[in-house]
């Protein structure tokens, strides 16, 4: 069964294929197959082409025209493509239609996310999440994706002898998911007597978009060697590390990165990583200051939290990181046109968060070069110090102790 799992798509050319909507503009539309060619990179596979249509809704049938069905068919033959990627999930319906049309592998966004978490996932704990997606993905796909659906013979142990294979293979999945659902919940209850074995520290959650720096935020403030890389969800598995600031220890965890569209199937089988979140003090939101719409990414993290913690609300630090990739545009003079994000500068931009943040601090810095960590180590301290008096109040006269000593230092 694992060669139906995993899509060998690595080391292939692809088409990248979205929709122009009234829910999606031309511009975003455009920056969104931007993130599908660097999700594509990061499973090994080459976009070298796109193609856009607009349209009121996707059709039921093709999710594009047949016009344009029948371009990218053209395109296909002329220039050798094996793979073409759709920016959305596409139906059942959708899937088997377009295959038929077109004659080569057709990936949505949704089924290239899995793919990516399968090849990603290192622990068996991952393995298992993953693989639970994915079958919960397949399940209602089978039709579109098995080729050999002859008659079987009856014989012991068969439904009997009319089952045809893909009522088979229905059944086989369907146990499949069982088994990986009880594996699942043994997992489940051997991290929750982990969580409860580390006592009352305080914890600490990075969260945010992928590929924002998490992992290598982390290695600063815990000393330590988790693996980072230029590349969506590069990481997977929480980590969770002791670190201590001053006097002051807690555990900081780093969480997967969230995505637009993730995959539901994705958020239903992590529910146990991402229970470091709901159980976290405090979560520290990384965001990539020099990405052009990181206002959208913020949205995207804030929508995905809402999803996970439900109506709890958590205290934040809004970290702003990659301060040393940012750049802008300065307009001219006689440039009458409005602003925009690229005709912002740094500190014009700091101004701005600050002073809209009355609910939340932030802090701007780069992991990569260390500008601004003491100042994020110092808000850190404050905000720990306060969660931890409020547990362990007879710890008050340790915290003045230190502090009266770093004062006369």
């Amino acid at each position: 069964m694992k060669d139906f799992i995993i899509t060998d798509i690595g080391s292939e050319k692809a088409f990248l294929v979205g929709l122009i909507t009234q829910g999606q503009s031309e511009a975003e539309v455009s920056e969104y197959l931007d993130e599908l060619a660097f999700l594509a990179d990061t499973a090994g596979v080459t976009a070298v082409r796109r193609f856009t249509q607009k349209l009121e809704h996707p059709q039921p049938a093709t999710f594009v025209g047949k016009g344009k069905l029948q371009e990218i068919k053209e395109a296909i033959e002329d220039e050798e493509v094996g793979v073409v990627i759709f920016d959305d999930e596409l139906s059942p319906k959708q899937l088997r239609n377009i295959e038929n049309e077109l004659k080569v592998k057709i990936l949505d966004r949704t089924r290239l996310i899995l793919d990516i978490f399968a090849s990603r996932a290192q622990t068996a704990h991952a393995k298992v999440q993953v693989e639970l997606a994915l079958y919960n993905y397949m399940l209602p796909r089978l039709t579109g994706l098995w080729t050999h659906l002859e008659r079987q013979r009856g014989g012991v142990g068969m439904r009997g002898p009319g089952e045809t294979q893909l009522e088979t293979d229905r059944r086989i999945i369907l146990d499949k998911i069982a088994r990986l659902k009880e594996q699942l919940k043994a997992i489940d209850r051997q991290m929750n007597v982990q969580r409860q074995n580390r006592g009352k520290m305080v914890r600490v959650a990075l969260v945010g978009y992928t590929n924002v720096g998490k992992s290598t935020m982390m290695n600063l403030l815990s000393k330590s060697e988790v693996f980072a890389e230029n590349k969506l969800f590069a990481t997977l598995d929480t980590t969770v590390r002791k670190v201590i600031i001053h006097n002051l220890p807690f555990l900081l965890s780093d969480t997967v990165g969230f995505i637009r569209k993730l995959p539901t199937q994705l958020i239903e089988s992590f529910k146990s990583t991402l229970d470091e979140v709901r159980e976290a003090d405090l979560l520290v939101h990384v965001v990539d200051v020099s990405h052009p719409s990181f206002e959208e990414q913020i949205e995207v993290v804030n929508s995905t939290l809402r999803e996970i913690l439900g109506d709890e609300e958590k205290p934040v630090i809004l970290v702003f990181n990659k301060v040393d990739a940012f750049t802008y545009t300065p307009k001219a003079e006689d440039d009458l046109t409005p602003i925009t994000r690229e005709n912002i500068s740094l500190e014009e931009l700091q101004k701005t968060w600050m002073n809209h943040a009355s609910q939340t601090d932030v802090r701007f810095v780069s992991a990569k070069t260390g500008d601004g960590i003491n100042e994020l180590k110092s808000l850190f301290y404050d905000r720990i110090k306060t969660i931890h008096m409020s547990r362990f109040p007879y710890n008050d006269f340790l915290f003045e102790t230190y502090e009266h000593l770093n004062e006369e230092e």
